[in-house]
């Protein structure tokens, strides 16, 4: 029972705190947002490498679309719950699933909210790998809507890099901040051309 109830207060604590750092780099950071993003209200596909899923939500949050709705893809293990609570006081939602764990419920939910005329964020790569390699969910959602597919890197001058798998990146307090951000057009591609693509755009240095 106390157990219990200390995993509870954790998800509540820890993801609060962790949208605080999160916040506090971003609002000291020197931010770059080179991109051929159009400014609409169509719904879009925000793809981002799970190791560098932190800010390109926020580009959606606090440049592109301030008022808009986006919900992001995150897995169901533990992580995943602190990844949304913390995404949660950015005014971000969550659609719970994978690739591993409710693949055809998450993908369901995924293409009927940009149906609706939402925006979703994705990590081609999630949640356990291979690292850098595009599964098939975001083409699939991104055919069977017709919405485009907004590729968003970042390069950090000051970072911090995890030994994870995803080799996880979070930029340092007072760093320069570039968002390369490239809008992408795959509803008459193949399958395998359109997940080369995904991949060459979000890996522009390879």
């Amino acid at each position: 029972m106390i157990k219990k109830s200390l995993d509870k207060l954790a998800k509540i604590v820890i993801p609060f705190f962790a949208f605080l750092l999160v916040r506090f780099i971003y609002l000291t950071s020197k931010k770059n947002y080179p991109t051929d993003l159009e400014n609409s209200n169509e719904p879009i596909i925000i793809a981002a490498w799970h190791g560098e899923l932190i800010f390109p939500p926020l580009f959606f949050r606090y440049f592109y679309r301030p008022k808009g709705k986006l919900f992001m893809m995150i897995s169901e293990h533990k992580d995943g719950e602190y990844i949304a609570n913390t995404f949660s006081y950015a005014k971000l939602d969550a659609i719970r699933g994978s690739s591993s764990r409710g693949a055809a419920r998450v993908l369901l939910q995924a293409i009927k909210k940009v149906k609706a005329g939402e925006s979703i964020a994705i990590t081609p790569d999630g949640p356990r790998g291979p690292r850098h390699h595009v599964q098939d969910g975001i083409v699939l959602i991104a055919q069977k809507t017709g919405a485009k597919v907004v590729c968003i890197s970042i390069e950090a001058s000051k970072f911090w890099q995890f030994n994870s798998w995803d080799k996880f990146i979070l930029p340092k307090p007072f760093s320069e901040i570039t968002f390369h951000v490239k809008s992408l057009d795959i509803s008459n591609m193949s399958l395998e051309d359109a997940k080369i693509l995904i991949h060459d755009t979000l890996t522009p240095s390879l």
